[in-house]
């Protein structure tokens, strides 16, 4: 399983609800998370099968943007 963290503008419980069904319906995401209290609003996703790619484009599908922490 990888780890994948990635900064958002996931910024609410109100966005991080209209992100969830993009991210319920990814294929490979099996644990995801955002912290919204951190400036950055940090996602951080276990996943198989999906890089980092792929999981930003779901997130920008849902409306937000998310850029890859290294």
């Amino acid at each position: 399983m990888e780890k994948l963290t990635f900064k958002t503008n996931i910024n609410c419980s109100g966005c991080v609800k209209a992100v969830t069904p993009h991210m319920e319906k990814a294929k490979g995401i099996n644990i995801w998370k955002v912290d919204t209290d951190n400036p950055n609003k940090i996602l951080t996703v276990e996943a198989e099968g999906i890089d980092a790619d792929d999981m930003i484009e779901v997130i920008e599908k849902a409306g937000f943007k998310a850029e890859t922490i290294k």
